[in-house]
């Protein structure tokens, strides 16, 4: 009887102790075990002030909250994370290319950490609605699953997929490339006008160096950027467009998977169960784009902020706010 006592109160000290101390982080960091240090978090913040405006209070509240809720994730899950100042980069300044650095970004992140291979981009407007989802289990340990090649699963640009020239090789003229998720270098959402890079992942290869270097090329810039609403996103749509070698490592993600809209983005045409952000299905994180036209950013940050706060208590704080709840029921009825 004292051995089985000794033997569980044994383990629950080693359950405790994995936990309360920092051994949790160590494991799901190791390449080897968790995987943590395989991944990098780039989030895009403008902590120096921009080039061309002042921010105010609530532009400095939605950074202080962004960058908490990421810090707090990857530091759960064992991930590196890379806050770039994106406003203060005035090289770009003098030839108005402020809002090209993520492939640069990208580019000096991959320089950084030579050991990561997956390195994930966030804008600043993005918020992390379910830190218990790891990246391992929501995307990468069923990559083929969670992911399409083929574009005409859904197509906002219309594009003509795949090529169907002849003397291309067999790959580019597949509709999912060679088939084999090895090949995935980059992985993109499609919102309701086609790419969005609010949150897209890009992996460490030498397809990947090659698309860097091509999409950040400075004459392709100099003869498109006025053409080119949406920047960088709108250079790498006309890259997929124009180049097959593109689509054969290209994959797309179900929208909701990592970039999940606010009702007030993309609702020309009301609510798109593929597109906005579902309470239901705890969708893993939101991205408030387009919110500085027209719309409240802040208030958008803090209303998830706070929903995602309730929807992931403790089962301890579930208890507590039901007695709360009941004593304020019972104080309205006296009232009464």
């Amino acid at each position: 009887m004292k051995l089985r006592f000794l033997l569980v109160f044994g383990l629950l000290l080693l359950v405790l102790l994995f936990y309360v101390t920092p051994l949790h982080r160590i494991y799901r960091r190791t390449g080897v075990l968790g995987g943590g240090s395989k991944f990098v978090v780039i989030l895009g913040a403008n902590q120096g002030g921009g080039v061309m405006e002042w921010k105010g209070p609530r532009e400095w509240a939605i950074e202080r909250d962004s960058i908490r809720n990421k810090r707090k994730y990857a530091k759960k899950w064992g991930y590196d994370l890379e806050i770039v100042d994106m406003s203060t980069k005035k090289r770009y300044a003098h030839e108005w290319r402020e809002s090209w650095e993520k492939v640069d970004t990208v580019r000096n992140c991959m320089r950084k950490y030579p050991k990561a291979e997956w390195f994930w981009w966030l804008d600043l407007n993005t918020f992390i609605m379910e830190p218990s989802y790891s990246l391992q289990n929501h995307i990468f340990n069923h990559l083929g699953s969670n992911t399409y090649r083929d574009i005409n699963d859904y197509n906002p640009l219309n594009l003509s997929h795949p090529f169907k020239e002849p003397y291309l090789d067999e790959a580019s003229r597949s509709a999912v490339g060679d088939g084999n998720d090895g090949s995935i270098d980059l992985i993109i959402p499609q919102d309701c006008g086609g790419f969005n890079l609010g949150s897209f992942f890009v992996r460490r290869s030498a397809w990947t160096d090659r698309l860097l270097d091509i999409w950040w090329d400075p004459v392709q810039y100099e003869q498109k950027h006025m053409e080119w609403e949406h920047k960088e996103q709108d250079a790498l749509e006309f890259l997929y467009t124009n180049q097959p070698w593109i689509r054969s490592h290209t994959a797309f993600i179900p929208q909701r998977k990592i970039n999940s809209f606010p009702a007030g983005a993309c609702n020309d045409h009301g609510e798109d169960a593929r597109i906005h952000y579902s309470e239901k299905e705890r969708d893993f994180i939101v991205n408030m784009a387009g919110c500085e036209w027209g719309r409240d950013c802040w208030g958008e940050m803090y209303n998830f902020r706070e929903l995602s706060n309730r929807l992931n208590r403790t089962r301890w704080e579930k208890f507590k706010d039901w007695i709360s709840n009941k004593f304020k029921s019972l104080r309205k009825k006296k009232d009464k």
